[in-house]
């Protein structure tokens, strides 16, 4: 196997500590870490702080960057705080009708429910769609079955659409199941009904290439596989629905609202027909600075090499776990990963062990200084650009020892 595509050396990783929950939080490199006490430095200056260079240099590159990452162009990046605020931005600034619904996946993250929710006082519906037979979530989650190679989870979601359907709102990949959906398939089908596609991809952004063809929107974070602090992310909107969507009314979502030749009182503008339409106000330079660090990381490095690493990690981890107490979630997983249902992390069913039982697996795991996360009944071992052969072995170990 080659070397990893993100070298190791380029953060400050601990080799007594195996960090495989870039599900939850990913690493920051050391290049993010300089960036940020040089910003600071100029803070302590501010006659320091270029207005070009810093004010509007670096949420430029950033927008660049992120729309490199994602195969688009930077007018149709706008940066936000988190998944939840690009999705608040299109939620909020929807033209929605009483009577409007949005249809989901059953069991989605909370990022991808309350901004929706939140619609009901307006008359707008939020109807979940269980993507499998037997599939759970809510209270009753660690009773669900798990996603098997024979689930048709997009035939489900496209059934479910209906007359009032005006936003199917899904993530990508799932937070606890890891199962990736096909967004081109699922695109395809809202487009012939006249039914918006907006997209959480905050687990799979960073490690897998995404098509953002058909696609209205795509939310993400930068604190998982972007690797970046928390505080930052980034919404991508299609030019034609970004146009139905209200701006946000911040100072700087209007022409000229930088030209200081012009009063800034004079109200008289038009709106931006940009990303920056929909930014909810000054920008959060510090953060940029790490997460324009980190884009800029893994752009070199490819996604689809981080995405290809990855996948040869996850080959070696399941081959290792082949015909062990592990063999039912081999076979499971295996047949997913075939399929192409399985991209930035595996998650492992608990398999009658309920919460006990993967607190302990847990445990175990921090006794030899390997750091996972357990979410609604699913061990996730998270495999990056960033990690080795012997990372993946030193999980094998762990789980064929507990």
């Amino acid at each position: 196997m080659s070397a990893p595509p993100l070298d190791p050396a380029l953060f400050h990783l601990d080799p007594e500590r195996l960090w495989i929950m870039h599900c939850g939080e990913g690493p920051v490199p050391r290049a993010a870490l300089d960036a940020v006490q040089a910003f600071m430095r100029k803070e302590l200056r501010p006659w320091e702080v270029r207005w070009e260079e810093d004010f509007q240099g670096i949420p430029a590159a950033t927008r660049a960057e992120a729309a490199a990452l994602l195969g688009g162009r930077p007018e149709d990046i706008t940066l936000t705080h988190s998944t939840s605020s690009g999705l608040v931005a299109v939620a909020q600034g929807f033209p929605w009708r009483a009577g409007d619904e949005v249809v989901a996946p059953l069991g989605e993250f909370p990022a991808n429910a309350w901004p929706w929710l939140a619609l009901g006082a307006r008359g707008v519906a939020f109807r979940e769609v269980p993507l499998w037979e037997g599939h759970l979530a809510g209270a009753a989650a660690w009773a669900s079955r798990p996603p098997t190679a024979g689930a048709d989870p997009e035939a489900r979601l496209i059934e479910a659409l209906g007359p009032r359907t005006r936003i199917l709102a899904v993530s990508w990949v799932r937070f606890q199941d890891g199962l990736k959906l096909d967004l081109t398939r699922l695109a395809r089908a809202c487009r012939a009904r006249g039914i918006h596609l907006v997209v959480d991809g905050v687990q799979a952004a960073g490690t897998v290439p995404v098509d953002l063809e058909g696609l209205a929107a795509f939310a993400t974070s930068g604190h998982k596989g972007l690797l970046s602090p928390q505080g930052m992310g980034f919404l991508w909107t299609d030019e034609a629905f970004r146009r139905s969507l209200a701006p946000s009314g911040s100072w700087l979502s209007v022409e000229e609202a930088t030209d200081f030749s012009r009063p800034s009182t004079d109200l008289h503008r038009a709106w931006l027909p940009d990303g920056r339409a929909l930014e909810p106000g000054g920008p959060n330079l510090l953060h940029l600075s790490a997460l324009l660090e980190s884009l800029r990381l893994i752009n070199r490095a490819g996604v689809s090499a981080i995405a290809t690493h990855g996948a040869a990690l996850q080959a070696r981890l399941l081959q290792a776990l082949r015909g062990s107490r592990w063999a039912a979630e081999h076979d499971r997983l295996d047949a997913l990963r075939k399929e192409g249902r399985v991209a930035s992390f595996l998650a492992f069913h608990h398999g009658g062990r309920g919460p006990g039982g993967m607190d302990a697996l847990l445990k175990a795991g921090a006794r030899r200084g390997i750091f996972a996360s357990v979410r609604e009944g699913y061990l996730r071992v998270a495999f990056h650009g960033f990690h080795t052969e012997e990372d993946a072995d030193r999980v094998a170990a762990w789980l064929l020892e507990a």
